[in-house]
């Protein structure tokens, strides 16, 4: 399933707002649940798509991608729609999964489609990997996370990494459960996707638009891939979780930036470092001093590793919380980090793709597709792409990664 969702609200004819949200699916099961639960009335109802067959795409990406062509007119009638009836549109969300064959293939698709339709608007995903270290429910994750991991790094232009393990790690360890439910796990996304966005909300002086949040985040346009943390997960966040009883500043901002708070699975090695980091620090009567006291008791610890030719120093907004919901905690906060070590969850993928292609498992079925009529060269595309970005990130961490020169020695070194 995936979901596209422009950067404002409008109102209904009935005075309530309602968000600017597309919800695409090829098989009715997911979109069928929300038209009758409790959330059925939240969303436009002429803004759901279900695909006619109601087959899906069998976990197959490019029987997903091949499904954009047949669906594109009526998908993008409904973005055009939402598009136009925006005053000041900025930008587009897309939130998919990038492991089965809707999320991956046909969110490929639509995600290329955008990039030629609206050039000079933001997309920003809002991708969840699958779990690269303990598997999955579906065997051919490794051939669509590959194909859909080349239109994240050519199509998009920030994307938010979300990983299946690590989300269902840090539930697992904040409810107490030993197998965290989709929902659970989906509560934090909800969570993340909401902070992220309380600058747009709640403006302030900076950071109050995507253009400035990214160009804060993404110094280089390739190296636009992100990662999460959030602290604390509470009551008002995810029912059940643990007691926090502590939330200065300081210990928040200390929190985020522990490894084991991150939403992404990574190993950091001694070389990786963070391109940037921008913390946006939600609470109702916060003092910027404690932001500055916090911001040198960071340092002073070299709590971050910071790339060799740029700034070394975190960002922060601070906004206010939300009025209309109740909250157990004096402050929470987000971090967005651009990370080094994002290019070991990419190697990850490239590795397993690899074993299954050696053995030539389950190509079967991709070669019925059009996107594989003529070859499998698409495999072949996607690896080059996907392996010149972790090259990207790995160069990154060179003291003469802004040197031309440096940056093609380094290169031919590797």
């Amino acid at each position: 399933m995936a979901t596209l969702r422009t950067l404002r609200q409008r109102g209904s004819d009935d005075t309530r707002y309602i968000p600017r949200a597309i919800l695409i699916d090829l098989e009715p099961r997911v979109i069928n649940s929300i038209q009758t639960g409790p959330y059925k009335n939240i969303y436009n109802p002429e803004n759901f798509f279900i695909g006619q067959s109601g087959m899906g795409a069998g976990n197959n990406w490019a029987a997903g991608y091949a499904a954009g062509e047949s669906v594109q007119e009526e998908v993008f009638d409904m973005i055009d729609r939402e598009a136009d009836g925006s005053d000041s549109l900025e930008g587009f969300m897309l939130l998919h999964s990038i492991a089965g064959g809707t999320g991956s293939g046909l969110g490929s698709f639509i995600l290329e489609r955008m990039n030629d339709r609206f050039p000079k608007k933001i997309v920003q995903t809002y991708s969840v990997f699958p779990d690269t270290f303990g598997g999955g429910d579906v065997v051919t994750n490794p051939y669509n996370s590959l194909l859909a991991l080349r239109r994240l790094t050519q199509c998009a232009d920030s994307v938010v990494v979300l990983d299946n393990g690590a989300l269902s790690r840090i539930a697992s360890d904040r409810l107490h459960t030993a197998e965290p439910t989709f929902q659970q796990t989906n509560q934090l996304v909800s969570t993340v996707m909401s902070a992220s966005t309380t600058t747009l909300r709640y403006p302030g002086y900076m950071h109050n638009d995507l253009v400035g949040i990214i160009a804060s985040l993404i110094p280089t346009p390739r190296c636009h891939f992100l990662m999460t943390s959030y602290t604390p997960f509470t009551g008002d966040d995810v029912s059940q979780a643990k007691t926090v009883r502590k939330t200065t500043v300081l210990d928040v901002m200390r929190r985020l930036l522990q490894p084991k708070n991150r939403m992404v699975s990574v190993a950091p090695s001694k070389s990786s470092c963070y391109i940037s980091i921008l913390n946006i620090i939600q609470g109702n009567s916060l003092d910027p001093t404690d932001v500055h006291k916090s911001l040198l008791r960071i340092r002073e610890r070299r709590l971050a590793t910071f790339i060799p030719w740029g700034p070394a120093s975190i960002q922060v907004a601070l906004t206010k919380k939300s009025p209309y919901i109740p909250h157990t905690t004096r402050v929470s906060g987000l971090m967005l980090a651009n990370h080094t070590s994002i290019a070991g969850l990419f190697r990850r993928i490239v590795v397993q793709y690899e074993k299954m292609r050696k053995r030539n498992a389950f190509l079967e079925q991709y070669k019925k597709e059009d996107p594989f009529k003529e070859g499998l060269g698409e495999f072949d595309e996607a690896k080059d792409v996907v392996l010149d970005c972790v090259q990207e990130y790995e160069q990154a961490e060179r003291e003469d990664y802004l040197d031309p020169v440096g940056a093609s020695d380094g290169a031919e070194k590797s």
